[in-house]
């Protein structure tokens, strides 16, 4: 399986710093936080956009997402929602990163937060196909289990529209691994792995070293399904430095997906 991390691991790293540490540890693919602050966001004048796409095609890393904040079901009027995601939209086209992420962020009825999340998806999916992106919605928030974001998802039935596993979310909500990828199977777009102690204390650890299911979250995975590793850095300072566990990281993905060193 093609392997990827987070920008979100390591703020404030310029973007040529972290095309080193995915090279240099053999990781094939960089989600991309995108924040005021962080090396990519939709601030970028399309210098720095052209820029950056060389140099991920210089270090042969794939942009897999440009990790946006919209929330497509947040209450409120369309329009700012529809204008923030579009933005991204064409940042992620500039870079040549086939996602853009987006949280829910519903209100206090699902329902009526996957209507609004629908109405939003279907009026940008036919740009988003045209600039060869597609819109993943991550299991979090509002919609966190699979069975949540498959009904969001049910009302928004386009090509360039899919999900995002975050397993930790999936796993708080109580669902099992088996069920989360059963329901979002039919439009997952990639899957986004953690660890952490318990569902009191989530603050990252080691891939492995915590309670979170992974070996049944990646068994189930067809081979050439991307797996992200998101370390939330900047919201747990305790937690261990992200860099020096890239390494370690990869080969325990790689264990757990049946990869032979040959073929890392």
């Amino acid at each position: 399986m093609p392997l990827a991390f987070s920008t979100l691991g390591l703020p404030g790293h310029s973007l040529d710093a972290v095309l080193a540490l995915a090279t240099a540890h053999g990781w094939q693919g960089l989600e991309l936080r995108a924040a005021p602050g962080e090396p990519v966001h939709t601030g970028l004048s399309s210098t720095r956009r052209r820029a950056a796409a060389r140099q991920f095609a210089s270090a042969a890393v794939t942009p897999l997402t440009v990790a946006s904040y919209v929330g497509i079901a947040e209450p409120g009027p369309d329009a700012p929602v529809r204008a923030e995601l579009l933005a991204h939209l064409h940042l992620a086209a500039d870079l040549g990163a086939p996602y853009v992420r987006v949280f829910p962020r519903g209100g206090a009825d699902p329902s009526e937060g996957a209507r609004t999340a629908a109405r939003r998806l279907l009026e940008l999916a036919d740009t988003a196909a045209d600039l060869g992106v597609a819109v993943l919605v991550e299991t979090h928030d509002s919609h966190r289990s699979g069975a949540a974001l498959a009904a969001l998802l049910a009302g928004a039935r386009h090509p360039a529209v899919g999900a995002l596993w975050d397993v930790l979310h999936t796993w708080l909500a109580g669902e099992a691994p088996a069920d989360s990828h059963r329901l979002l199977a039919p439009r997952l777009g990639y899957v986004q792995v953690k660890d952490v102690a318990s569902a009191d204390d989530l603050t990252p650890l080691p891939l492995g070293a915590g309670v979170l299911p992974l070996p049944a979250c990646l068994d189930r995975l067809p081979p050439d399904t991307w797996v992200s590793w998101e370390y939330e850095a900047p919201w747990h300072p305790a937690a261990a430095p992200f860099a020096p566990l890239l390494a370690d990281g990869r080969s325990y993905l790689h264990r757990l997906t049946g990869c032979s060193k040959e073929s890392w």
